[in-house]
């Protein structure tokens, strides 16, 4: 793997600036500022196929900016903390008990970390010492990600952080040599199938488990129904294998990368449920999930206007009810010799 800069943050450092949770943060992210009526980046569709905001997934070009704001990131974190699977954590936990090695505590790399929610959601889940390696392309998002980490396991014991900027689709065996875990959040929809096998093959030649959380399963409900709501979803599903990208497709692709390399793989959904109380996410999420679908089809666009304009306005009014389905996956790759 591509290890551009490592930085480690000491136990118990206060953020330099608000952390992404703190609704404070009027500095953060400036040049991600968005008026009220657009899509903050990383709502709506990427301009480049294959390209992640928060990854750098393929070598297609010159370094571009990243394209995730972390105020998309921290809009979204709520949301993704509710969904995420909790009936996962107990196979997880027994596996990571029984690692060879464990007693100097787990290595977690965290792929795509974005601004580190996933390590704030499931550090204090787990218990024992753990020291997390946060891997993104961002070098901001990276130490917004560090300061903001937590310091404490679930009954106590220290957890300690370092980041790594690179490119996580050319993971190796040898980068996971000595990890424990390997988790991501939204990233499996944005690989392809070569990537996909890339990853699998990583974590199985280590006999590492993988936890794959909020994979897009393609479905969306919206109340009340909408005429327009199957063909956006149709176009929307279109967008996101564009390129050659799994998109919706991506947790069938990982079952099978997984399993076909001896790895015993368990599935659970973990669908966003976005009511009143999440005005400001489902806003940013239509207007981002209705452009993807004008992008991938233009004949869309005046109904998809009149759409929008309704739906949002339903939204205001606390009317709308959005349910985003994903899934999360565990993959419990036969325990190796090269595991921590």
């Amino acid at each position: 793997m591509t290890s551009e800069t490592t930085t480690t943050a000491p136990a118990g450092a206060i953020p330099a600036q608000p952390g992404p949770t703190d609704g404070t943060d009027a500095g953060v992210g400036r040049e991600h500022e968005q008026a009220p009526s657009e899509v903050i980046p990383g709502a709506g569709p990427v301009v480049r196929p294959g390209e992640r905001a928060t990854v750098r997934l393929r070598e297609t070009g010159p370094e571009e900016p990243p394209r995730y704001a972390p105020e998309w990131l921290e809009l979204r974190e709520s949301a993704d903390a509710a969904a995420r699977a909790n009936d996962l954590l107990d196979p997880l936990r027994i596996r990571l008990a029984n690692l060879p090695g464990k007693a100097g505590g787990i290595v977690v790399h965290d792929l795509g970390c974005g601004t580190g929610s996933m390590g704030r959601w499931l550090a204090p889940r787990l218990d024992g010492s753990q020291h997390w390696i946060l891997h993104d392309r961002d070098p901001y998002l990276l130490h917004f990600a560090a300061v903001a980490s937590p310091r404490a396991a679930a009954d106590g014991s220290r957890v300690t952080v370092e980041t790594r900027r690179g490119d996580v689709a050319r993971l190796t065996p040898d980068a996971l040599i000595g990890a424990s875990l390997v988790t991501a959040s939204a990233l499996l929809d944005v690989l392809t199938r070569e990537e996909m096998d890339t990853l699998a093959e990583a974590c199985t030649g280590v006999g590492c488990p993988a936890l794959l959380t909020l994979s897009v399963a393609g479905r969306v409900e919206l109340a009340p129904a909408h005429p327009l709501d199957a063909e956006l979803t149709d176009a929307f599903n279109a967008h996101q294998r564009r390129g050659g990208l799994l998109g919706p497709d991506a947790v069938t692709a990982a079952c099978e990368a997984f399993s076909d390399r001896g790895a015993t793989v368990k599935l659970h959904p973990s669908a966003w449920r976005l009511g009143p109380d999440q005005k400001a996410l489902t806003e940013q999420w239509l207007r981002g999930w209705v452009g993807a679908a004008v992008e991938e089809r233009p004949e869309l666009a005046e109904r998809a206007d009149a759409y929008l304009a309704e739906r949002l306005a339903a939204n205001t009014a606390g009317e709308l009810r959005v349910v985003v389905h994903h899934s999360d996956l565990l993959a419990l790759a036969r325990p190796t010799g090269g595991t921590s």
